[in-house]
């Protein structure tokens, strides 16, 4: 029996002389591992083994069995084509990492359709985004996603955000007005901008965010502080010092 899904790659590895084990978060399935055969030689190693790039979203007819580890793919065609996200070296820089923190998170095989969803639109809105949607686009992402794995920063309220002297308790992921009781905490003014990321529903609105390249990096910084408090064994990304080297 075969299923009708999408899915969106988050891993590839090469696997003997002609074949991929990939990773993918599907919308049905959650994360799951497909062994796809004869993807690599020579008749059909272009437009085949490209369909399988980390953060293209494919749309797949697979067989799926709960009792295996490894599942395979009948058949694979584009879901999204993007127009600028594998070419541009930013945007794709940004993907790969967005795509990274979502490998991170992801454990378990279990149904994850809004996750995949948030991730599709994230993805499809960054391959159009302008060059200061771009550059905030991490930040969006990373306050974002850990709405879907169980530790989402609350909300502050507009009584919290009308002073000047916020704290976001890292511990609590949540906002105060009184100094945190341990040390990781993000205060004052960057306070006020995770707060302000917080409210952002629309990729647009991160044209009125400006910050710099300095304060930027600075928040990611603090948010991993954040992630690896909340999520198990969370260890660096390997494409986070690219992607701040690379974002103005």
């Amino acid at each position: 029996m075969t299923h009708k899904t999408k899915g969106i790659v988050l891993r590839t590895i090469k696997y003997g002389e002609t074949s991929l084990v990939i990773t993918m978060l599907t919308e049905l399935f959650g994360v799951q591992t497909y062994l796809v055969n004869g993807v690599r030689t020579a008749k059909r190693s272009g437009s085949k083994a490209a369909m399988y790039q980390p953060g293209a979203i494919l749309q797949l007819e697979v067989y799926h069995n709960d009792r295996k580890n490894m599942q395979r793919i009948k058949e694979a065609e584009w879901s999204f084509l993007f127009k600028e996200l594998f070419n541009d070296v930013i945007k794709n820089c940004v993907a790969l990492y967005m795509i990274e923190l979502i490998y991170k998170l992801v454990k378990q095989p279990e149904e994850n359709a809004d996750l995949f969803y948030f991730a599709e639109d994230a993805l499809q809105h960054l391959d159009t985004a302008t060059e200061t949607e771009v550059a905030n686009f991490p930040l969006f992402f990373t306050v974002h996603l850990p709405e879907f794995f169980g530790f989402k920063i609350s909300n502050a309220s507009p009584q919290m955000q009308a002073h000047k002297e916020l704290y976001l308790d890292l511990q609590e992921g949540s906002f105060t007005l009184q100094l945190p009781p341990q040390v990781h905490y993000i205060q004052g003014e960057d306070a006020h901008t995770i707060a302000e990321l917080l409210k952002v529903q629309q990729t647009h609105e991160l044209n009125e965010l400006k910050l710099n390249r300095l304060k930027r990096r600075e928040l990611i910084a603090q948010l991993m502080i954040y992630y690896q408090m909340h999520v198990p064994d969370f260890t660096p990304l390997r494409t986070l010092q690219v992607m701040n080297d690379i974002l103005s």
